[in-house]
């Protein structure tokens, strides 16, 4: 592995260790509400990393690069962490990521994070609604992380399947964990779209993997 690489890697996994088993101050998937007079910025929970581990990271490491030069669409930046496991996964395979976060604070530390792992060139970050962002983009993605708000899931799907190439791999995290309804019509809304076939995986908080061919007309 890139000593650049690594040693980045190893300040999540430090900033990890440090907030293992503290806890959580508001329910998964509840939305921050400027309008309640809660920045975003200042919220407690919004500074905590609450990545992907190691292993989950290796493993969206291991997908993306089994593709050829693939523009891979992240859709929830957050810190960075997987950022950082696409981009070394796109510069080995001659591709691009492109991901999208809403809160600015975050997606400054991960594209810090991505210029100390030699990785800037690979990432193209956005910030803003995924659900503005998603219709700008070029149809020709594949590869797809989703890991934002979990009410986002089937929206944000619906957004970026027309743009999908043929053999796309999709990723939903958090299926597992925490699950629940938004998991579960996630699961159905991806099972139902001509030539998608899906799989959970017991990785992590829970993968939805799911590969795009599309049907012959």
């Amino acid at each position: 592995m890139d000593v650049r690489l690594a040693a980045v890697l190893g300040t999540y996994h430090d900033r990890m260790d440090a907030e293992r088993g503290l806890p959580r101050l508001r329910a998964p998937g509840f939305a921050v509400n400027p309008g309640a007079g809660l920045l975003a910025a200042e919220d407690p929970d919004n500074q905590r990393l609450l990545a992907v581990g190691p292993e989950t990271g290796r493993l969206l490491n291991i997908m993306a690069r089994s593709l050829e030069a693939p523009t891979i669409l992240e859709l929830g930046t957050s810190f960075g962490y997987s950022t950082v496991w696409l981009g070394e996964a796109a510069r080995a395979s001659g591709g691009q990521v492109i991901t999208i976060e809403q809160f600015a604070h975050k997606s400054a530390y991960a594209r810090e994070m991505a210029v100390k792992a030699g990785l800037r060139a690979q990432v193209d970050f956005r910030i803003g609604d995924a659900l503005e962002i998603i219709p700008t983009l070029a149809a020709g993605i594949d590869f797809v992380l989703v890991d934002l708000w979990k009410d986002l899931y089937v929206p944000c799907l619906e957004a970026f399947y027309p743009l999908l190439n043929p053999g796309a791999i999709v990723v939903a995290d958090n299926m597992l964990r925490p699950g629940g309804p938004a998991a579960e019509r996630y699961r159905r809304a991806v099972a139902a779209l001509p030539g998608m076939v899906s799989l959970l995986l017991p990785v992590g908080s829970g993968f939805e993997v799911s590969r795009y061919s599309p049907v012959a007309s």
